[in-house]
């Protein structure tokens, strides 16, 4: 009888050591626990890559998109261009967005505005 009181002894004070431990491991860990310190440190890495990313690859983006489109405002008769195939002439005549291009002696080709990618001011009025 003192061995089976002995045993069923040692077990509740095992199961209750191991509660205990349990207990003491969950209080440890936070909610926040897998942000690193959380709050407002642990947005401070995704800022950053915004930041970065911004003043990487959109800014410049931005930048190139608008100078373009201020080039091809400015275009006018006369003035030599290169398309983005790689075909180089002289624009004859402007209509909304379309372009004629004379890239030979009475050679002319439509082509979009969007499809100009370089534009040399004035070369010669033929």
């Amino acid at each position: 009888m003192r061995i089976r009181n002995f045993v069923t002894v040692s077990i509740v004070l095992s199961a209750a050591a191991l509660a205990q431990d349990a207990a003491e491991a969950a209080s440890e860990v936070s909610p926040a626990g897998c942000l690193g310190t959380g709050g407002i440190m642990g947005l401070l890495p995704l800022v950053a890559m915004v930041a970065i990313f911004y003043f990487l690859i959109i800014r410049p983006q931005q930048k190139q998109s608008k100078k373009m489109k201020e080039m091809r405002e400015a275009m006018q008769k006369g003035d030599s261009v290169v398309t983005g195939g790689g075909i180089h002439g002289v624009i004859t005549n402007l209509k909304g967005d379309v372009v004629t291009v004379r890239i030979a002696d009475s050679v002319k080709i439509d082509v979009d505005k969007s499809a100009l990618t370089v534009i040399v001011k004035e070369v010669s009025a033929q």
